[in-house]
C-alpha cells in the first residue's frame, strides 16, 4: 500500500463526514480528548504510586487498627470533574 496523497485524504474526510455527520464530529473529538486526558491522569497516578517508597518498618498488628486515608486521583486540567475517590482493597476484602 502506497502513501496517501491529498486526493485520498480529502476522499476519506468526505466519507467520514457523510457517515457521522458534521454535528457529531465535534462531540466525538471532544469525547476522544476527554478519554485521552483521563487515561493520561490514571497512568500518571499509577506511576506516582510506583515511585512512593515502602516504609522500612511495617506497622505491627498489635499497635492499633488505623485505617489508611482514602486516596484521591486528581483529574487532568480542563476535565469536568476535579477529583474522584478511589477505593482500594483492604485485607478483609476478597481479591
Amino acid at each position: 500500500m502506497g502513501r496517501l496523497g491529498p486526493t485520498e485524504i480529502i476522499l476519506i474526510l468526505v466519507v467520514v463526514i457523510l457517515l457521522f455527520g458534521a454535528k457529531k464530529l465535534p462531540d466525538m473529538a471532544r469525547s476522544l480528548g476527554k478519554s485521552a486526558r483521563i487515561l493520561k491522569s490514571e497512568a500518571k497516578a499509577m506511576k506516582a504510586d510506583d515511585q512512593q517508597s515502602v516504609p522500612a518498618d511495617p506497622p505491627h498488628a498489635g499497635t492499633g487498627t488505623q485505617e489508611p486515608a482514602a486516596r484521591t486521583i486528581q483529574a487532568a486540567p480542563g476535565d469536568v470533574t476535579s477529583a474522584r475517590p478511589v477505593t482500594e482493597p483492604s485485607d478483609t476484602t476478597k481479591r
